[in-house]
């Protein structure tokens, strides 16, 4: 599918308008007021990387070719179909993971913010982001990324070290990070994001934590700490399985943890998830719909999604998984429209669990607002989900008061970050 060049101006300029009368008007992650059920995030998965991390298990490809033109007709043609079967009337977020989604053209996220928008209601001012590494993100491509209709980038930075970059297969340098860093905060002021690994194979807490303040030197307003997790059948796995590089310390990947959450809110830094940091408001507004159990569609090969299919006539929460394979994914979206693989209805059981583990990964924990998506009471569990019309109000505030919260609301309220 081509986007008209006149409707992708179109929408570009009302992007831009927009993010002008946001910055404003108003703050960023302000609630919508549509129902839950008629608005959802999309994921769109792209597939392909220009090489495989060492310690990167996820659903990624290397290919010798791609055919974009074919993964784009079908990237539009699933996130159509799965729109009208959710029965979706506004996206709030879209985000563009992969795989590398920077080596996409922006042709291609273009097609599919239009699709989206055909289909459903995308507004002007919807969080767009576009995962990015620096090899393949130069700022003139960044620009036309933005010009698609791109508002927010995650960058993946993993480290400001060349010797560590180079343990985790890279393909960038500490120096050329920074380089991207600059250039995508100077087009996309306000709106990116930085990744940082800690507890990598022989990694040291000081020169870890003057990685930290160097990248908070330079950074935007969301940061996102990641301990490393060895993936059983990845690179980095198999060499510390064979004595090739010392097994991470866990004590000291912990010491790193605190003393950078500690350094993050000296800075102004709030943590509002386990992993992740944001100043001045700066939320993604995307995973913040997961981590408060929001529908959401997930488009592209391997792509997970939770929603409901009201436009199929139903009225359970589904999981669904899409097909892995990229060519075998494109096959079945183009006899059925879609290539959901797996489809779980979810029970009152799975729900509550899905809020208590989403929920306690947050600074809000779990409130009545998150469980009164969900009607229980949910037998042997000794805890009630109070249907919508039931739920008891949770007043606003700007603090987090634990004692009086817990007083208040001893069953639900629950104080969040694990």
């Amino acid at each position: 599918m081509a986007l008209p060049a006149a409707r992708a101006r179109g929408w570009a300029a009302a992007v831009k308008m927009a993010q002008r009368r946001r910055h404003a008007e108003a703050p960023r992650g302000s609630p919508s007021r549509a129902p839950p059920g008629s608005r959802a995030a999309l994921y769109v998965h792209w597939p392909y990387c220009e090489k495989r991390c060492s310690y990167c298990n996820f659903n990624k490809y290397i290919p010798r070719g791609v055919e974009e033109a074919a993964m784009r007709s079908c990237l539009v043609t699933e996130a159509q179909t799965l729109l009208r079967l959710s029965g979706v009337q506004r996206v709030e977020s879209v985000f563009f993971g992969g795989g590398t989604p920077s080596l996409a053209s922006p042709n291609t996220v273009a097609a599919v913010l239009e699709a989206v928008d055909q289909i459903s209601h995308l507004p002007a001012d919807s969080e767009v982001t576009l995962e990015a590494n620096p090899t393949s993100a130069p700022g003139s491509r960044l620009a036309a990324f933005g010009a698609a209709g791109v508002n927010r980038l995650s960058i993946g930075l993993q480290s400001l070290d060349d010797t560590e970059l180079q343990l985790l297969g890279r393909t960038h340098s500490a120096r050329d990070a920074l380089q991207t860093l600059a250039e995508a905060r100077r087009l996309f002021p306000g709106r990116v994001s930085v990744d940082l690994m800690l507890g990598l194979p022989a990694q040291q807490v000081g020169p870890w934590l003057g990685q930290l303040r160097t990248l908070l030197g330079c950074c935007d307003d969301h940061l996102s700490l990641y301990q490393l997790t060895l993936e059983r059948g990845t690179a980095l796995f198999t060499q510390v399985q064979r004595g090739a590089l010392p097994a991470p310390d866990p004590e000291l990947a912990a010491e790193m943890y605190q003393e950078g959450r500690a350094m993050l809110r000296e800075v102004g830094f709030r943590q509002y998830e386990v992993s992740n940091f944001a100043r001045n408001g700066a939320l993604s507004t995307h995973n913040w719909t997961y981590w408060q159990c929001g529908q959401y569609l997930g488009v592209g090969p391997g792509a997970h999604g939770r929603f409901v299919p009201q436009g199929a006539g139903g009225h359970t929460r589904e999981a669904r998984i899409q097909t892995l394979e990229p060519d075998n994914w494109m096959k079945e979206v183009m006899l059925f429209g879609h290539g959901t693989r797996r489809r779980v209805p979810l029970g009152q059981l799975e729900l509550l669990e899905e809020v208590l583990a989403m929920g306690l990964r947050t600074d809000v924990g779990i409130t009545h607002q998150a469980c009164s998506c969900y009607v229980c009471p949910v037998p042997g569990l000794g805890v009630s989900v109070f249907p919508p019309k039931e739920a008891p109000a949770v007043r606003p505030s700007t603090s987090w008061d634990r004692t009086s919260c817990c007083k208040e609301n001893p069953i639900i309220e629950i104080i969040g970050l694990l």
